[in-house]
């Protein structure tokens, strides 16, 4: 989440529906989906197609599949049957009994208690809600009828267990969250049994009223509740809070003005919520409950160890106070002990003797640029870990702001000077090669595609398009490192003239010269079969760092295909160059640092032509490129066989040789046929 990369993406055909939320087995680590109510389906991260994965079709409809981390998945029927996984697959088409009649499952758990399972869901029938509890093992089930609460219903429910003892918490309609206790070990034989729940939480606060639509429990003492929060006569905002349930308190409160899907999931000290078109993730931190922590009078005795993360937005001037705390020199000033650490709830309190790194830049945002520079680098300098990254992370981002503030303003040196020296990524500064970009800054972008491990697929097309569009005559003037191409690709310097091959891409090669007043000598690289380089060796390295980075092909493609035709054409021209190359060394390996690998070479090429093989088909300058392509690969299939054969002969010899006494004399005659 935090390097925005996505990591897999499957889909079904166009008119079927995944109809329950996908989870993950975590002792086979497989997917498993439901597919139009009844149709399961099984894969792991390698499948690429859907329709190829196990297909399982069960006799009746399924409301969802639960994950427990140390056992098997389990399955709950909209009939209230209960399955474990393991048991369905035996006879996916076994019969599944239907104990809650008319009722309407609402919402369901699954636990672990003594390495048992414990499934508890709740239904609702003309007004009337129950709760089901189904321990798995003892394949016992015991139904209770919730107390009713007059004029309002339950809207949401959450549940954990501890000491043999279920709580059940309920948010009703009437902005009020109550409790309902229900003790695992039931002996008694009633069949239906009344609930009785008592008030939890008010959700209410200075006239203030939340009306929630989900909440996730906390610790023992704390709740968070994602809702919209009207005070009388004021429009009703949606955002996410925090109840301190022992004092009925608000802790704290987080404004969301692009809107929620009012869903909230919680998972080790971090919020999971859309907002907008975003998923959004906000760090917390629970604490002992106090009193003065309820009315926000604690006082801090020490300086928390606050951990520094990637935000997915770019972070503004005005944030950059409070996206990065130097764990030395700032303490967070906390309202209460349950901290939200956002970017606008947190408060910095500064030292005297000292100043933050958000501070710092805040005072450097109006200064010269000698000396925002200079401030910049002592800062850089003076960093120490585990603060360094983020300390570097702040730095780009001030300088990528004020490029952005002044579009005349472009540190090269200092970006360049950055990124080759520190150990960053692409989620620490994902403005930085969209600026590069936006600049045409070849060289910066060679070297973040070298050196960031998560650049989206995205950005990686971006870049491929850059440099199969920029003329061979201004890579003459720019610096590329060469270090990836200099050894298969002859260059010749001589006073500075830089001997290569230039091809009429769309530009007029003589007019080029003309205009960079460059002196450039056409000299053609052939290779054993005759083929020669179609870029000159600054455009080769530039393209050899894309062969580099990594990619998914499912997030890949789709962004291949808006690829100009010519710049497909030429991009398969140097990849077929490059599979020629390679061909020519018995271990099928390019000579030089960073060069492209043939398994690269290769990916890139099918991928290329999967994304315009009609193109390249219809096209009259790409025919003989493939059909000479197609030439190659058949001769090289058949070398290849016939060194198998050859290996596989050797061996059947060698075989025969050990079976032998070696002290016999004797002369064989071995056939290769």
């Amino acid at each position: 989440v935090s390097d925005q990369k996505p990591l897999g993406c499957w889909s079904v055909k166009h008119g079927q529906i995944i109809t329950c939320p996908v989870v993950c087995n975590f002792e086979t680590h497989e997917y498993i989906a439901v597919q139009d109510d009844k149709v399961l389906r099984i894969w792991k991260n390698k499948d690429i197609n859907l329709d190829k994965v196990f297909k399982a079709t069960l006799s009746a409809d399924v409301y969802r599949i639960h994950s427990l981390s140390n056992g098997g998945p389990v399955v709950l029927f909209k009939g209230g049957g209960i399955r474990t996984l393991d048991v369905l697959l035996e006879a996916p088409q076994q019969e599944i009994e239907n104990i809650i009649s008319d009722e309407v499952i609402k919402w369901s758990e699954a636990f672990t208690e003594g390495q048992q399972p414990v499934l508890i869901f709740a239904t609702e029938k003309d007004g009337d809600f129950f709760v089901y509890v189904q321990k798995l093992k003892m394949n016992s089930l015991h139904k209770y009828k919730l107390e009713q609460q007059e004029l309002s219903k339950p809207l949401s429910f959450t549940a954990y267990i501890k000491n043999q003892m279920i709580t059940l918490l309920c948010l009703y309609s009437n902005d009020a969250v109550y409790k309902v206790l229900i003790p695992l070990q039931q002996n008694t034989e009633e069949e239906e049994q009344i609930l009785s729940k008592s008030l939890l939480l008010n959700l209410s606060v200075s006239g203030s009223v939340l009306k929630g639509t989900s909440f996730v429990v906390l610790d023992k003492d704390h709740i968070a509740v994602l809702g919209s929060l009207a005070a009388s006569g004021e429009e009703s905002k949606e955002c996410l809070t925090i109840w301190n349930t022992k004092f009925q308190t608000l802790q704290i409160s987080k404004e969301l003005p692009l809107g929620t899907s009012g869903q909230l999931w919680c998972y080790e000290e971090k919020f999971f919520f859309t907002h907008g078109k975003v998923l959004t993730v906000i760090m917390y931190k629970c604490e002992t409950s106090s009193l003065a922590a309820a009315v926000g009078k604690l006082k801090d005795s020490q300086t928390p160890d606050v951990s520094s993360f990637v935000n997915w937005n770019t972070l503004g001037d005005e944030e950059l106070v409070v996206s990065f705390q130097s764990q030395q020199s700032v303490a967070l000033k906390s309202e209460s002990k349950m901290t939200l650490r956002s970017k606008r709830n947190a408060v910095a309190k500064v030292q005297p003797d000292t100043v933050s790194v958000g501070q710092l830049l805040l005072n450097l945002k109006d200064a010269p640029t000698t000396v925002f520079e200079d401030e910049l680098r002592q800062l850089m300098s003076k960093a120490q870990m585990p603060d360094f990254q983020a300390t570097i992370g702040c730095v780009i981002t001030a300088l990528i702001n004020r490029c952005k503030t002044n579009p005349k303003y472009y540190p090269r040196s200092f970006l360049l000077q950055i990124v080759q020296t520190r150990d960053l990524s692409y989620s620490l500064c994902p403005d930085l090669m969209a600026v590069a970009l936006e600049k045409k800054d070849v060289h910066l972008l060679q070297i973040c595609l070298q050196r960031f491990p998560d650049i989206p697929e995205e950005i990686t097309y971006a870049c491929l398009k850059v440099f199969l569009s920029i003329s061979e005559a201004y890579l003459q003037r720019v610096d590329v490192n060469l270090e990836s191409v200099i050894c298969y690709i002859d260059i010749e310097f001589n006073n500075k003239e830089v001997k290569t091959e230039i091809v009429e891409n769309g530009f007029n090669a003589e007019r080029e010269q003309d205009i960079w007043d460059t002196k450039i000598t056409k000299e053609t690289h052939l290779t054993a079969d005759g083929e020669f380089c179609p870029v000159g060796p600054q455009k080769a390295a530039l393209l050899n760092a894309v062969l580099h980075s990594a990619y998914s092909e499912t997030f890949l493609l789709p962004h291949l295909k808006n690829l100009p035709a010519q710049q497909a054409v030429l991009f398969l021209r140097y990849l077929y160059y490059l599979y020629v190359k390679c061909s020519e060394k018995i271990n099928t390996t390019l000579p030089g640092i960073r060069s492209p690998t043939i398994n690269q070479i290769m990916d890139w090429m099918c991928l290329l032509l999967d994304a315009h093989f009609t193109v390249m088909v219809m096209l009259p300058e790409a025919k003989q490129l493939l059909s000479n392509l197609h030439k190659f690969v058949r001769a090289q299939v058949r070398f290849y066989s016939e060194l198998n054969k050859i290996e596989g002969s050797l061996r059947e010899l060698q075989r025969l040789n050990h079976q032998k006494d070696p002290h016999t004399y004797s002369i064989e005659v071995l056939e290769l046929i």
